[in-house]
C-alpha cells in the first residue's frame, strides 16, 4: 500500500508511514553500538572512553546535515503541498550541493581543530592521542556523514521512507561487518573502528546522490539549481531547532564528561559512553517518528488542511505517550543486562553504569514530547519556537542540573540532571503548544 503525503491517517497508516524513519533511526543507533562494543571489548576501557570523549565535538560539526536536512525537507514539502513541484526540486538540489561543499570544508577544519579542542577538553597522554586516531580518520567522511543526516528526512519527503531504510540498514550491516573485521579479527583498534564507520556513512550518505540523480518515482531529483541565500536561510531557520539541539547535545555531553572526569574518573566517562550508547536507540523511536511524521505536517500546513493538521497532532500524542511508557519499562528491566554487555569485564565499571541507568531511564518517560514538539513546529516552517524548545532543554536546562545537581547528589546528580531537564522542557513544550494552538489550528 503506498500511502502519500496528502492522504488522511489512521493510526495504522501514520505508524506505517513513520515506521521506516524510526528503523532508520534504531538501526543507525545499533550499529553505532556496535562499533563501542568492539572497541571496548576487543581495543580496551581507555580507548572506549577516548571515543565517546571526543564524539560530542564530531557531531557539532555534522549537525549542520540535520538542520538542512529537516529544515530544507520541512521547505520542500510546504511547497509541495503548494503545488510548486518544480521549486521543491530546486530547492532540494541546492541544499543537497550546498551540504557536499560545507562537508568538505569541514572535514579539513576539523581535523586542523581536533588536538587543542581535545587538550582544552582536558584529554592528555594515551587518551589524547586515541583522540587524535579516531577523530582524524572519522573527520575524513564528514561530508557523507553529513549528507546520511539530510536524506533521512529527505526520504520521507519524497514519499520513499523505506528506501531510506534500506540505505541505512545496508550501511549498518557493513559497519557491523567491517568492524568485526577490522577490529577482532585484523587488531586494527582504533583506526579500523573509524575507517569501518567512514565506509558505512559513504554508503549512507553518497550512494542516495546515485539515486535521486537518475530518473525516479520519488517526488525529489537533483538537477539543475541556482543560488539562493534566502532559502538556505529559511532552510537553516526551519532547522535551527535541530541544529541547536545537537550543539547543545554536543556541549553537554563535553560538559557531561567533564564532570564525570571530576566525579567518577575515567570509569565515569567509559560509563556515560555506555548509556550515551543505550539511549540513542531508547530515544531513536522518538526522533525516527518525528522525522518521520514532519513532512506530513508541513505538506497539510501548505494545503491548509487544518482537520488532517487536528487529527495528526492527537493521534501523535497517544503514540508518544504510549512508547514513553515501554522506553521507560525497558529502561529499568535491561539496566543490568547491557550494562556487563559492554563492561562487564570491571566489576566497579559495571556498577557505576547500571546505577547510572536506572536512574537516566527516568527520563525516557517525557523525552519524547519536547523532541515531538520541536519537530511539529519546525514542519509548520516556525523555526523561532522549535529552536527555543531545543535550545532550552539541552543547554539551558539541563546545562544548569549538571552544573548544580552534583555539587548536592555527587555522582548520582549527574545522571538525575537530565530528568530535570525533561521535566522542565515538556513543561514548556506544552505550554507552546497551548499558545501557538489557535494560529495553527491543529488543536
Amino acid at each position: 500500500m503506498r500511502i502519500k503525503l496528502s492522504d488522511h491517517f489512521t493510526y495504522k497508516k501514520l505508524l506505517l508511514y513513520a515506521l521506516p524513519s524510526v528503523g532508520t533511526m534504531l538501526f543507525t543507533s545499533v550499529y553505532c553500538i556496535v562499533d563501542g562494543f568492539f572497541v571496548s571489548n576487543f581495543v580496551g576501557k581507555s580507548p572506549f572512553a577516548a571515543v565517546n570523549f571526543i564524539f560530542p565535538f564530531l557531531m557539532i560539526m555534522g549537525a549542520v546535515g540535520t538542520m538542512l536536512g529537516t529544515g530544507g525537507s520541512a521547505l520542500v514539502a510546504k511547497t509541495l503541498g503548494e503545488g510548486r513541484a518544480e521549486d521543491a526540486n530546486r530547492l532540494f538540489s541546492l541544499i543537497v550541493y550546498t551540504l557536499l561543499t560545507l562537508g568538505a570544508v569541514f572535514s579539513v577544519l576539523g581535523i586542523l581543530a581536533l588536538r587543542p579542542v581535545a587538550s582544552l577538553l582536558g584529554a592528555e597522554g594515551e587518551m589524547l592521542e586515541n583522540c587524535l586516531i579516531y577523530g582524524r580518520i572519522f573527520l575524513l567522511g564528514m561530508p557523507a556523514f553529513m549528507l546520511q543526516y539530510c536524506f533521512q528526512s529527505f526520504f520521507v519527503t519524497a514519499e520513499k521512507p523505506r528506501l531510506g531504510l534500506y540505505f541505512t540498514v545496508g550501511a549498518g550491516c557493513a559497519n557491523m561487518a567491517l568492524d568485526a573485521l577490522f577490529v577482532a579479527v585484523l587488531r586494527l583498534g582504533l583506526a579500523g573502528a573509524a575507517l569501518a564507520t567512514v565506509i558505512c556513512q559513504c554508503i549512507g550518505g553518497l550512494l542516495p546522490l546515485i539515486y535521486f540523480g537518475c530518473k525516479n518515482e520519488s517526488l525529489l531529483r537533483l538537477g539543475k539549481t541556482r543560488s539562493d541565500i534566502r532559502a538556505l536561510l529559511k532552510a537553516s531557520g526551519n532547522g535551527s531547532s535541530e541544529f541547536i539541539s545537537n550543539i547543545s547535545m554536543s556541549v553537554v555531553g563535553m560538559l557531561y564528561n567533564v564532570q564525570l572526569l571530576k566525579y567518577a574518573g575515567e570509569n565515569g566517562v567509559a560509563a556515560y559512553g555506555v548509556l550515551m550508547y543505550v539511549m540513542t536507540v531508547f530515544i531513536a523511536v522518538f526522533i525516527g517518528y518525528a522525522i518521520g511524521t514532519a513532512p506530513i505536517v508541513g505538506f497539510h500546513y501548505g494545503a491548509g488542511n487544518t482537520d488532517e493538521m487536528k487529527n495528526l497532532f492527537k493521534k501523535s500524542l497517544v503514540i508518544i505517550g504510549c512508547c514513553a511508557v515501554c522506553m521507560f519499562a525497558a529502561g529499568e528491566l535491561l539496566a543490568d543486562p547491557l550494562s556487563r554487555l559492554f563492561v562487564g569485564y570491571d566489576g566497579a565499571l559495571c556498577e557505576l553504569t547500571k546505577r547510572g541507568f536506572f536512574i537516566y531511564s527516568f527520563s525516557f518517560i517525557l523525552i519524547g514530547f519536547p523532541i515531538y514538539g520541536s519537530a511539529f513546529f519546525t514542519a509548520l516552517n516556525n523555526g523561532a519556537v522549535s529552536a527555543l524548545i531545543s535550545f532550552l532543554r539541552t543547554l539551558v536546562f539541563e546545562t544548569a542540573s549538571i552544573l548544580l545537581l552534583p555539587l548536592l547528589l555527587g555522582t548520582d546528580g549527574i545522571w538525575l540532571s537530565i530528568v530535570v531537564a525533561e521535566t522542565v522542557a515538556t513543561l514548556l513544550t506544552v505550554f507552546f503548544w497551548c499558545v501557538k494552538a489557535k494560529k495553527y489550528n491543529y488543536a
